[in-house]
């Protein structure tokens, strides 16, 4: 039995789904998955199905029907963790943007470091990029100040997507509250966790663009990014995100 769950959100990974899970179980601390698949047409699901016949003992699936996004789908996996004994759980991409070896140092920031919540950065020393275009890390350099200046959150890339949490914030974060789907999501996750006096440490990683499938990025998350903070640094004057 693991004590750390890895949830990985899927919308048309047939391309990396059996690497990715095939990786993250060849590491040499042990990880449970739970991938949360939103309908793909392209056939994901069936693939992951397929290898729970290998792994049936630590890997999971939640089928959804449509695309009903990016926080619904953490949220939906980090109850799905806490009805289970987990102490550690992490957000990662399915598209190898993200290591599956840094899964081991961002477990070692929260278990060793005395972390709370630990963040894959990549604009802290040693964290960058590779073949990601010049007009996306602009974009995303920009978001980060934008993110910084509104709500002072303190951490270099809040809006970063390779997360671990120790089970105790997950505990403590009234998960109702979260009102974001999309690419506010991330930054008001971290939002409630700094709120709550939670340890944040950034780690650094190399993001590599997607090789297989297609960026879900759109004008819409954007624009959510955009409103949504603000409307996160409006709302945390009128309440908590504490759970009752």
């Amino acid at each position: 039995m693991s004590d750390c769950l890895v949830i990985i959100p899927t919308y048309n990974e047939m391309g990396n789904i059996e690497k990715m899970v095939r990786k993250v179980f060849s590491l040499a601390r042990p990880f449970h998955l739970l991938i949360i698949d939103d309908g793909s047409p392209d056939g994901t699901a069936n693939k992951v199905k397929e290898l729970q016949q290998e792994f049936p003992e630590n890997l999971f699936l939640i089928q959804r029907s449509g695309k009903l996004g990016l926080g619904t789908a953490y949220i939906a996996g980090f109850r799905w963790a806490l009805q289970k004994s987990y102490q550690y759980v992490f957000e990662m991409d399915c598209d190898f943007s993200h290591n599956p070896d840094d899964l081991l140092r961002l477990h070692d920031a929260c278990q060793s470091g005395g972390n709370d919540v630990s963040v894959g950065s990549r604009y802290v020393p040693g964290g960058g990029f590779v073949n990601w275009p010049k007009d996306r890390i602009r974009l995303s350099k920009n978001a980060s100040l934008y993110v910084n200046l509104v709500t002072g959150i303190g951490i270099k890339d809040p809006t970063a997507g390779f997360i671990c949490y120790k089970r105790k914030v997950l505990e403590t974060i009234d998960l109702d509250k979260i009102r974001f789907v999309g690419y506010a999501f991330q930054i008001e996750m971290k939002f409630a966790a700094r709120k709550l006096g939670f340890k944040i440490a950034e780690v650094p990683i190399t993001f590599t663009e997607r090789v297989e499938g297609v960026s879900k990025m759109s004008r819409n998350i954007i624009k959510e990014g955009i409103i949504g903070v603000l409307q996160i640094q409006w709302n945390s004057f009128f309440s908590t995100y504490r759970k009752k």
